[in-house]
């Protein structure tokens, strides 16, 4: 990877949805050659989707909390079960498993506190090997959604 594919990597980071043209343009590259770097990066995995950002609290989900699990059990097959349960609960938007205890940190997204209570109380709880669950509250989120540096590997 070279410094140009790391300018298409900054520009998509900014914004995904510029046409191969816009991007050419921004990287000072012709359409053809960008194309075929954008491509290229695409097939090595360096660009692992397209997607937009939602603003949580415009859609109603404005409870956010963080919940660290502690397993009972590190047997292969419950942290593979519970890894499946977890990706299941879609108001579980980020899932961690962890070195040391906690086990696992998880940020779910919640209407309210009510709402919150029955997502733990009724899924979090009862998903396959949870020794126990502590939750606490997101007052406000400083650094998210943030690109990823590219200046290069250090050494």
């Amino acid at each position: 990877m070279d410094h140009i594919d790391r300018k298409i990597l900054a520009e998509l980071q900014r914004d995904a949805r510029l046409s191969v043209t816009e991007l050419a343009e921004r990287v000072q590259l012709s359409v053809s050659p960008c194309h075929r770097r954008l491509r290229s990066l695409e097939r090595s995995g360096a660009i692992a989707g397209y997607r937009a950002h939602l603003d949580a609290s415009v859609l109603g989900l404005t409870f956010d909390a963080l919940v660290f699990v502690n397993m009972s059990t590190t047997a292969r097959e419950t942290i593979e079960a519970f890894e499946t349960a977890v990706a299941a609960i879609e108001h579980v938007v980020q899932a961690q498993r962890l070195f040391g205890s906690p086990d696992y940190l998880l940020r779910v997204v919640a209407v309210d506190l009510p709402h919150f209570q029955r997502l733990y109380d009724d899924e979090l709880t009862r998903l396959p090997g949870v020794q126990n669950l502590s939750s606490t509250l997101v007052m406000k989120s400083i650094v998210e959604h943030r690109d990823l540096p590219l200046g290069g590997r250090r050494g």
